[in-house]
């Protein structure tokens, strides 16, 4: 208990999945938490359930696609307890209807979320950040995605923007790191938030497994203690890394899995 303790965290996405979870954690370890989210209900929800357990949250709206939107929910938090000290910049989201390969895709899926993964992640910390100065630092985390590492059939826009926020991460620390602010990125791997759970029959979910080198899935929690952890003063010297969080997905060569069945045949 109390390692982000008296910190003051603006959490975007909160009201749901990885969000929630880091929200609820981060309020659990003594941080004030600020929930916005395009579902204003379910940011007031959170903020409900986190205040039933003892701690400080509000909840607000925020429409991650507007600058001006963006620019309130700071100048919010701000207003609200006196400063800010962590920013998770966690709102993302693709339409696998639209977002295809690159000769299929709809554009306008393309502009969305550049606009929706990426600028929000720049936006949301070029408001913060002067604020954080004040503060005498602070930590900037973002949501990035084992799409920004690895490439896919379809998904080509979210992992294009995903991958602009990993590099962005970088030049975030680099350029503000004398003053003390980190920043820092997580990369998701499979994720059983409520979302993933509804979409995603048994048949997929084993292919996942079949490819993990940990016999299980993650879970949103598994994301947002390491959200703790970054906005802890315990890794006061991590900065410009993305961490992938994905159970081992990605470190093997592809094909081992087949191969391995292969061998017990």
């Amino acid at each position: 208990m109390g390692r982000v303790m008296d910190k003051v965290a603006l959490v975007t996405g909160g009201a749901s999945g990885i969000g929630l979870s880091s929200a609820l954690l981060l309020a659990k370890e003594g941080a004030k938490v600020v929930i916005a989210d395009f579902n204003v209900d379910g940011a007031k929800a959170a903020a409900q359930d986190i205040k039933s357990r003892g701690g400080e949250a509000v909840g607000i709206f925020l429409d991650a696609g507007d600058e001006n939107s963006i620019k309130e929910a700071i100048k919010f938090t701000v207003k609200q307890f006196g400063t800010i000290n962590v920013l998770y910049n966690n709102v993302g989201s693709t339409n696998l209807k639209k977002d295809l390969d690159v000769v299929n895709m709809d554009l306008d899926e393309w502009d969305r979320l550049m606009n929706l993964n990426l600028k929000s992640v720049l936006l949301g910390t070029r408001f913060a950040i002067p604020h954080m100065i004040k503060a005498g630092g602070g930590s900037i985390i973002n949501t990035a995605s084992m799409a920004g590492f690895f490439s896919d059939s379809i998904r080509s826009a979210y992992g294009a923007s995903k991958a602009g926020v990993v590099i962005l991460t970088k030049y975030i620390a680099t350029q503000y790191g004398k003053n003390k602010i980190r920043c820092n990125a997580v990369a998701p791997g499979l994720i059983l938030t409520p979302a993933a759970k509804n979409n995603m029959t048994p048949e997929v979910l084993d292919i996942f497994a079949k490819f993990n080198a940990l016999p299980y899935h993650g879970e949103p929690e598994d994301i947002g203690n390491t959200v703790v952890f970054l906005a802890s003063d315990e890794s006061k010297f991590i900065t410009g890394q993305t961490i992938q969080v994905e159970g081992g997905h990605y470190i093997a060569n592809p094909s081992i899995a087949d191969f391995e069945d292969y061998m017990k045949k």
